[in-house]
């Protein structure tokens, strides 16, 4: 009996991680929701199986703001489960006042884009024992306005903080992993794929970080915004779709290959924080960059 996939979706327990869940969920897929709050997921992830053909949803705590705790949650889900079909690295935080993560690292960068760079290379061996593993990244429209400097991206001036620009820095940093992360799993049967979900109607800077003007920008733009059903559909193609069981490397937008920024498809600046982000996290990813990319 040929088994379900598994699906892992970071912040599982709202917005579009939470649609997502529950549409693959009714879909035939196992679930495992990775969140932050784990009284509020364990009300969803009732949901979720009252969703789904298989009521196989699993849940594991973990705050992506700290290395440790996705260094635990990725120990957790290694025990519990012998491969992963597909990992959407969906979660996502706007912070409005500057604040720094247990390991001293700007907490919009560690928790939108590090940690999932971090788990996704946890979870690598669980991946490639799948018959078709799936990588997704949700960034972002904003990675087109993003500032980013790798030199002030860990530790920045608190004067000249702006919670949009390191919310945008974040989602670039996203999209230029996916970019480096699909040329170094070519020949590992691992497609990798980002997305831009838009803003959603959803709690998306509901959770306190998103204050005063910020917030009220939030708000307004919401009351504008389709439904969270409607905006996960590009969240389910990716990681459902045969028609791009082959496909990696691009950016999606309603389904639809969208085309990111100069900046987003820079292989040199790719490298660079990729370099950057494995002496944050202490680790080196077991496989090797692309020969394009070897230094002279």
């Amino acid at each position: 009996m040929q088994r379900p996939p598994l699906c892992l979706i970071t912040g599982a327990n709202s917005g579009l991680g939470k649609v997502t869940a529950i549409e693959l969920a009714r879909n035939g897929f196992d679930i495992i929701m990775l969140c932050r709050d784990e009284i509020k997921a364990q009300r969803v992830q009732q949901e979720v199986q009252a969703a789904s053909k298989t009521r196989n949803v699993y849940l594991v705590q973990c705050d992506l703001g700290d290395m440790q705790s996705v260094r635990r949650a990725a120990g957790e889900i290694n025990r519990r489960f012998d491969h992963l079909d597909v990992l959407i690295n969906n979660a996502g935080r706007v912070v409005n006042d500057l604040q720094y993560s247990p390991g001293g690292i700007e907490l919009t960068f560690a928790t939108n884009y590090l940690s999932h760079f971090l788990l996704t290379h946890l979870l690598l061996d669980l991946l490639k024992k799948s018959n078709e593993g799936r990588i997704i990244n949700v960034a972002s429209e904003l990675h087109y306005a993003a500032p980013f400097d790798l030199d002030n991206i860990v530790k920045r001036d608190k004067s000249d903080y702006s919670a949009i620009g390191a919310y945008s820095d974040s989602k670039l940093a996203k999209l230029l992993f996916s970019f480096e992360l699909a040329d170094r799993l070519m020949d590992y049967g691992i497609t990798v794929n980002a997305l831009h979900p838009w803003l959603v109607d959803s709690n998306f800077a509901e959770d306190g970080d998103a204050k005063g003007v910020l917030h009220l920008a939030f708000s307004v733009a919401k009351l504008f915004a389709p439904e969270p059903e409607t905006m996960a559909k590009t969240h389910i193609y990716l990681a459902s779709s045969p028609e791009i069981h082959n496909v990696t490397g691009l950016y999606f937008a309603r389904c639809k290959p969208l085309e990111p920024s100069d900046k987003a498809r820079n292989q040199k600046l790719g490298l660079q924080l990729w370099q950057l982000s494995e002496q944050l996290v202490g680790i080196e990813y077991p496989i090797p960059q692309p020969p394009l990319l070897a230094p002279n």
